[in-house]
């Protein structure tokens, strides 16, 4: 095939593509450029998550009415002058690609207006293409309305998520540098609903509050360090404060939102030891350093960074995270009941505060006959099981020793030794009891003496108000309660005297995992995520009734040799096995 030049148009369009990925990137663009321009207040509205509107505002300086056609031009740029300066960058935005990038594939509007002039200008660009630059009144400041976006490009368009998370990007992107400029006043609204706003007098922490509510933000802790020309500031979570992912592990450079893997990997190091496998802190951190001593033309869409001193900037950031932690956090004291039994006057709540009287309720209906072959509070030896039990439930009676490592229970059948798993354990009885449950009628639910009430990020709130009518029908009774704000009058039955705030946090927490949303997952899916975050941890000292109540309900269950995920809730080693083992019998 002959080579030939592309058009304009099609360069334009794969240069866009490269920086506008998804409305987020729009609204990072345009935020950023409203940063440059000195602006103290920002104003973002979006329409359907972004697809038919996304319209930034500022009241920063403002662009001269004859720059205005030369803005939305490629490469067009105040921001440099040299290739010196690629070296030496202290703006977010340098490439002058922005504009243009989003002209090319969109409907924009560009409105602005300096403080000198007695009347604003605006133009229009459609697919790249600019109109006439016209005089209108504006307010000092520029306001971009970008309308349709992707609509000369539909494969882009086809490859957009659902509105929930495009809506969870821009808002997880603007509460971001909402911490980074604390200074700012932020403000965004889906329409005209305000989801987010701060009020721009430099305290992070109140931004934190309005984020995860007050009590998160009072357990944050604060970071203050400085080093030869390196300052980290910002807040790192205590280490009873965890997610199970990185997605909240923040790090700006230089006022720049950036996503390097060895800036994240110093911060889980400052955590090391001091958190459980497969859990994740809560960072807001603010890097400074000489401009010279970090390179940020190294991607499209300036997300990555990279240090001259890249050992330096990590020993740096992992000792000052360190610190802060050890600063805040108390010696560990090891729990009185690892010492012996605690007093037996009441039953101790499990995981989130499950009630194990309730939970235990369904063994007192069982049979007279299989009442009796359980293990009693003497440990006394209990009959050996008919096979029709064995049958029934696919596990033969047990009897009780003890627990191990504060995760394992380990007991005697008549065939060997059983090692359970407590958390599996437990998944698999609250799950068969849900289902049971919600196989009559709608899940019971247990009203609270006095309902909780509890502030969730502007992504996380989008997700719980699009499925209240859902987790309402599992028994948790959500009321939204202001903006990003929920009331907690319910909690399924099954599962009373947990906390309902941390009850909450979690579900949400787990439905954030993946994209699916939840109305297209059966129930019995649902039903295991639920009873996943409620069971009772590893790690957790059970009472020897605690420890009965369990192993009795896993007898009961249908199929208790696995969790609902299928993960084996036991292990079980045969007397024969451990003859062998023990060199009683030869090989066979």
């Amino acid at each position: 095939m002959p080579i030939r030049l592309l058009s304009s148009e099609v360069s334009s369009q794969i240069a866009a593509g490269e920086v506008i990925e998804r409305p987020a990137s729009v609204v990072k663009e345009l935020l950023e450029n409203a940063l440059d321009a000195g602006a103290t207040a920002i104003s973002i509205t979006i329409h359907e998550a972004g697809r038919s509107l996304v319209e930034v505002s500022d009241n920063g300086y403002g662009i001269p009415e004859d720059e205005l056609a030369l803005a939305v031009s490629r490469h067009a740029t105040s921001k440099l002058s040299r290739s010196e300066d690629l070296f030496h960058i202290s703006t977010l935005g340098f490439r002058g690609e922005a504009l243009a990038s989003i002209g090319s594939v969109s409907r924009m509007t560009l409105t602005s207006r300096t403080e000198p002039a007695s009347q604003g200008a605006k133009i229009m660009v459609e697919g790249g293409l600019p109109g006439k630059v016209e005089a209108v009144g504006s307010p000092t400041g520029t306001s971009v309305r970008v309308e349709h976006l992707f609509f000369n490009v539909p494969a882009r368009l086809k490859f957009l998520k659902t509105d929930v998370t495009e809506k969870r990007a821009i808002d997880s992107l603007v509460t971001r540098y909402a911490l980074a400029y604390p200074k700012i006043r932020f403000k965004v609204a889906d329409g005209v609903q305000i989801t987010f706003q701060t009020a721009g007098d430099g305290d992070r922490r109140a931004i934190l509050a309005v984020l995860h509510g007050v009590d998160l933000a009072k357990q944050m802790l604060e970071v203050m360090a400085e080093e030869q020309g390196l300052s980290l500031s910002g807040f790192v979570s205590p280490t009873s404060l965890t997610r199970s992912n990185r997605r909240e592990i923040t790090f700006f450079v230089n006022g720049r939102w950036v996503q390097d893997v060895s800036l994240t990997t110093a911060v889980l190091q400052a955590y090391h030891t001091l958190l459980m496998v497969g859990r994740y802190p809560l960072t807001a951190l603010f890097l400074e350093l000489p401009t010279e001593d970090v390179d940020v033309n190294v991607h499209p869409t300036k997300a990555e960074v990279r240090f001259r001193h890249p050992d330096r900037v990590f020993s740096f950031v992992q000792r000052s995270v360190r610190k802060a932690l050890m600063a805040h956090s108390p010696v560990p004291s090891v729990p009185s009941q690892l010492w012996g039994s605690r007093p037996q006057t009441e039953p101790s709540t499990g995981g989130f505060g499950i009630d194990w009287s309730i939970a235990h309720d369904q063994a007192a209906d069982a049979p007279p006959e299989i009442q009796t072959t359980r293990s009693d509070q003497n440990g006394a030896e209990p009959h050996a099981p008919s096979r029709q039990m064995e049958t029934r439930t696919g596990v033969p009676i047990l009897r009780l020793i003890g627990q191990i490592g504060a995760t394992y229970l380990v007991a005697e059948g008549p065939d060997g030794l059983y090692l359970i798993d407590q958390h599996a354990a437990h998944e698999r009885v609250l799950f068969e009891k849900l289902m049971a449950q919600h196989a009559g009628t709608d899940i019971p639910a247990q009203t609270l003496l006095a309902p909780t009430v509890i502030t969730l990020p502007p992504q996380s709130a989008k997700l719980v108000s699009a499925q209240l009518e859902f987790l309402n029908h599992f028994g948790f009774m959500v009321e939204e309660f202001g903006t990003n704000t929920f009331q907690i009058r319910a909690l399924p039955a099954l599962f009373s005297g947990a906390d309902p705030q941390a009850a909450l946090n979690a579900l949400v927490e787990d439905f954030e995992e993946d994209e699916t949303p939840l109305q297209a997952e059966t129930e019995s899916r649902l039903a295991a995520r639920v009873c996943k975050r409620m069971a009772v941890r590893a790690g957790q000292v059970l009472t020897n009734e605690e420890q009965r109540a369990l192993l009795s309900d896993l007898e009961a269950c249908q199929s208790p040799r696995t969790c609902p995920h299928g993960r084996p809730t036991m292990i079980h080693l045969s007397v024969d096995m451990l003859e062998r083992q023990f060199g009683r019998k030869g090989p066979r």
